[in-house]
């Protein structure tokens, strides 16, 4: 029986744990040939020395599950690291056609404590991560499409976080960048649609190593029952993302975890004030807008805790 990604061949980048590699496994069930990047460093904050155990611990789980897969140690966040996983994809596979970034690192603090390293660091893994491998893989689709004279199957799958519609008062470098992440998505799926190619973006919630302190007391599983933050529920909607199913599915951003999945609309107006004349003045504004905040409650962008639903367990 034909499988969904039968054919297909895709990169899952940091999928030496947690969300990785519930989705590197996904993609194998799924039919995929996959190359499992990671970089293999103990921290979650990127400390420590990197290793190929990781990587190639998943790597051999598919295979012995008999998929295909080969592992990969390389820093994402190095741009010749990333042209080389590219390549590796495509010398073993002979193409690529789905990449799944996913590789990140925590360095929280206030942001009246943090430092240029922790800023600098976390935008970098995170942020530039994301640019240089959807930078090589767009090369190479837009290649393939040229040669072919039309539209190939490329799937990227970002992923943002909460973190970056709720705010997160500790996490000023990460909030940022899942939310530039979310700007490369959208940016990157009208730049590519006419390739066949489409990007979309995942908020997923998971109790992974990177969200242990995050997630410590709420929702807790059962006894005998998948926990509900478990990384396994995410990776399904990955699988559907990388497939030819989701074909019309392009620039959006998702939200998922444990059995649900949610749309999440664009930006819309929820107020609007036009000035009396060619300009405002500061006292018509105070006039305006300033009702409109009157009654709201002082903290409404987003209480953590109340945007993300959860419940302690």
């Amino acid at each position: 029986m034909s499988l969904p990604l039968d054919g297909r061949s895709a990169i899952v980048t940091g999928a030496g744990r947690g969300l990785g590699r519930a989705e590197a496994l996904e993609l194998a069930r799924l039919g995929a040939a996959v190359v499992v990047n990671d970089y293999g460093q103990p921290g979650r904050d990127g400390s420590g020395a990197a290793s190929a155990t990781p990587a190639e611990e998943v790597a051999e789980e598919i295979r012995a599950a008999g998929g295909r897969a080969v592992a990969h140690l390389g820093d994402v966040a190095d741009h010749e690291q990333a042209r080389a996983l590219v390549d590796l994809a495509v010398d073993t596979y002979g193409k690529l056609d789905i990449l799944v970034n996913n590789a990140g690192i925590l360095r929280d603090r206030m942001i009246f404590s943090m430092t240029e390293d922790e800023w600098d660091s976390v935008i970098r893994v995170h942020l530039k991560g994301h640019f240089n491998t959807t930078r090589f893989a767009a090369a190479h689709w837009r290649a393939r499409s040229k040669e072919s004279g039309g539209p190939v199957h490329g799937r990227i799958v970002n992923t943002s976080s909460e973190a970056f519609l709720a705010g997160s008062a500790g996490q000023p470098n990460y909030a940022a960048a899942k939310g530039g992440i979310v700007g490369l998505t959208t940016s990157t799926a009208l730049a590519l649609a006419r390739y066949g190619v489409t990007a979309n973006v995942i908020c997923p919630r998971a109790r992974t190593r990177m969200t242990e302190d995050v997630f410590a007391g709420f929702q807790e599983p059962e006894e005998g029952r998948l926990d509900a933050l478990a990384p396994e529920h995410v990776a399904p909607l990955v699988g559907y993302l990388a497939s030819p199913a989701a074909a019309k599915v392009n620039g959006q951003l998702l939200v998922v975890h444990g059995g649900m999945v949610a749309i999440v609309e664009r930006p819309r107006v929820a107020a609007k004030f036009d000035a009396a004349k060619e300009t405002f003045t500061h006292d018509e504004l105070d006039e305006l807008i300033s009702p409109y905040y009157a009654d709201r409650p002082p903290n409404e962008t987003f209480a953590a805790a109340e945007v993300l639903g959860l419940k302690r367990g």
